[in-house]
């Protein structure tokens, strides 16, 4: 868990470990994230622990309106007002044993033709299998930190079904280990797919979430 512990930390602000709920006002919410895009609110909570990150401008009316983790979706809006606004909370997955599938794909730069649009803002190499010379599934990293990957996993919908996204995950997963960091991946809770795949590809759903506000 220290990987986590280290990653945890360093992408939220905090990580206590102890029970409750921490709001960190944290530097990170004010600078660009993985894709240039800035994030100001971000929470991971385990069954014990949560923090919500945010920035430090923001700490301290966040810490007087926001009393659990559960709480924060109705009053998160109103700490930066904005009512229109949508808290989210997805499910949160790591690994330290992927599942040990046969490799899916190849590693091809983000630039390749190959390579659909959708995988172009990952930069770097991006992990996709081919089939008769075309792109039929893919892996982007989104490089939070270098305690912590996130691999996003995308499938055609004409090769859905053949397993070919586990494969990928857990694939990526072994090189996200090997550079010393932990594998992450996030999904809705509802996306049954998703699940489908973290569960094949050795990400065990422990209970923990992922929250944002868009």
């Amino acid at each position: 868990m220290a990987k986590l512990t280290d990653f945890l930390i360093e992408y939220l602000g905090d990580w206590p470990g102890t029970p409750g709920l921490t709001i960190a006002g944290a530097e990170v919410r004010i600078r660009p994230g993985w894709d240039g895009q800035l994030r100001e609110v971000v929470g991971v909570g385990s069954p014990q622990s949560a923090v919500i990150s945010v920035p430090p401008s923001s700490a301290t009316l966040a810490r007087d309106r926001v009393l659990s983790w559960e709480q924060a979706q109705a009053a998160l809006p109103e700490v930066f007002a904005r009512p229109d606004s949508r808290v989210y909370y997805g499910t949160f997955r790591w690994t330290y044993q992927p599942t040990d599938l046969p490799d899916a794909g190849v590693w091809i730069p983000a630039d390749d033709p190959l390579v659909p649009p959708w995988l172009h803002p990952f930069g770097g190499d991006v992990l996709m299998t081919l089939i008769d010379g075309k792109y039929a599934a893919g892996v982007g990293i989104k490089r939070h930190n270098a305690s912590g990957l996130e691999i996003s996993v995308g499938t055609e919908p004409e090769h859905r079904g053949k397993g070919l996204a586990a494969g990928l995950v857990a694939q990526a997963a072994r090189w996200i280990l090997a550079q010393d960091a932990v594998p992450i991946y996030l999904h809705d809770p509802a996306n049954v797919a998703s699940d489908r795949t973290a569960n094949a590809a050795g990400f065990p759903d422990e209970g923990w979430q992922i929250l944002g506000m868009g």
